[in-house]
């Protein structure tokens, strides 16, 4: 029989129409029947990628697909969406505070009901709760959590006893100097928010010495700049950095030094500088450089860390994903996202710099500094504080990072400084602060 294409080119037309609106129709069907939650993160680069293969995982146990987006950004994308009517389901904020910013607005969905005992048995209350006003409220769930009350070494240039208090750790720092030593690395720059590794290191001098409630309280706004405490951390780091020969290159190459170049230094031969006060994350740093043999530092081998001198208590921030709709897909992925499952992935795949706040993450740190770290972020009793800037008002955070620019490049002006943080204290609204007690 004679192919009716053959005798007429308008049946071969035809029919090729037909199959491409058939095909159609089967893409729309798929499409309609996907399940998808969308997220938008800071993470882009290599940490997408490692979250990306969380994301996965859930996927793959829930068949609900992930839209992700990553961007640098973050603040102006979500501010931008939320304008438009079309925010994410899931966001993974940098803060505390710009959680609370969004909750109050009434763009986070409480999460209690949700999670309830799921989260509670695993993580401690400091990773919980927003408080204000004396209520309390789950938000989110910590997806990567850090270490910041550390200070960085490498072993073979610093052995021996470490220091247990601040003047030890003065008297180490002027006695390497005077051995012809440079104590310090340090690296200032990250912009737009450069400035931020010098807010880090007063905060953790003003919880070491004076101690959780001051820092508490000075974190929601209730102490003033000017305060015989909180200026005599501010005195006491710029005594420590601003000593001759005391950091590498200077103050001024400090405010040009990227942080995460500070580091480099320590694995030269001979080292350049020989400590550096930065958070868990400068693990990640350490273990992708590659010395001038070609080799690679090995935690515990090649590098440690001591606790910042002083009580037992240790700054930490984190990641924290909030869920922005409530549908049923966005709350599969924050059901998924605070399960010990999933806190084990992005851990396991680097074994080093990532860390969770849940205690039941065990056996995926295999190195003894790893192993410290992740003790210190989840021990039963171990009392840690979120990061204090990441806890003020944006206009408070961004006037403190500024002025620790201005104290390195002149320090003579601290009183000034301090002066023109307390006013900004003041003209923050109230409802802006946050009241978060170091937890245990």
């Amino acid at each position: 029989m004679t192919n009716p294409a053959q005798k007429n080119p308008l049946w071969t037309k035809l029919r090729l129409l037909a199959l491409v609106v058939l095909l159609l129709g089967a893409g729309a069907c798929a499409t309609a029947g996907t399940r998808t939650v969308t997220v938008l993160a800071v993470w882009t680069g290599n940490e997408e990628t490692d979250f990306r293969t969380v994301l996965k995982a859930f996927t793959d146990s829930t068949g609900i697909e992930v839209d992700y987006e990553g961007t640098r950004a973050l603040d102006q994308v979500l501010a931008s969406d939320l304008q438009r009517g079309t925010p994410p389901d899931v966001a993974m904020l940098p803060s505390p505070g710009k959680l609370a910013t969004y909750a109050r607005a009434g763009k986070l969905k409480p999460l209690d009901a949700l999670l309830g005992d799921q989260i509670s048995r695993a993580y401690g209350p400091q990773w919980l709760n927003l408080e204000k006003a004396g209520t309390s409220r789950l938000y989110a769930v910590a997806v990567k959590a850090d270490l910041k009350s550390a200070v960085w070494y490498g072993t073979a240039a610093l052995p021996g006893p470490k220091p247990a208090t601040w003047n030890d750790l003065v008297a180490l720092s002027t006695g390497l100097a005077a051995d012809g030593h440079t104590p310090w690395c340090l690296g200032m720059g990250d912009p737009p928010t450069s400035g931020w590794p010098g807010t880090d290191w007063i905060e953790d001098i003003l919880l070491h010495t004076a101690g959780p409630d001051a820092y508490r309280r000075w974190a929601a706004g209730q102490l003033p700049w000017t305060s015989p405490q909180v200026r005599q951390a501010w005195a006491d780091w710029g005594e420590l950095v601003t000593a001759p020969g005391a950091v590498r290159g200077g103050t001024p190459a400090a405010l040009l030094t990227a942080f995460g170049d500070a580091g480099r230094p320590l694995f030269a031969r001979p080292p350049g500088c020989l400590l550096e006060h930065q958070a868990s994350f400068a693990m990640g740093g350490y273990l992708g450089m590659k010395r001038a043999d070609g080799t690679t530092p090995r935690p515990g081998t090649d590098f440690a860390f001591f606790p910042f001198p002083g009580p037992p208590v240790s700054e930490v921030s984190a990641d924290f994903a909030g869920m922005l709709d409530d549908t049923p897909e966005a709350e599969a992925l924050m059901k998924f996202l605070a399960s010990d499952q999933a806190q084990r992935i992005w851990p396991a795949i680097h074994r080093g710099s990532v860390f969770s706040a849940d205690r039941n993450v065990t056996g995926v740190y295999d190195d003894p500094v790893s192993v410290q770290v992740a003790a210190t972020l989840t021990a039963p009793g171990r009392q840690v504080c979120l990061d204090a800037s990441d806890l003020m008002p944006a206009t408070m955070n961004g006037a403190f990072v500024q002025a620790v620019n201005e104290y390195l490049t002149q320090p003579a002006q601290l009183d000034t400084l301090l002066t023109d943080l307390d006013k900004v204290r003041l003209g923050a609204p109230g409802a802006d602060w946050l009241n978060v007690p170091c937890g245990q």
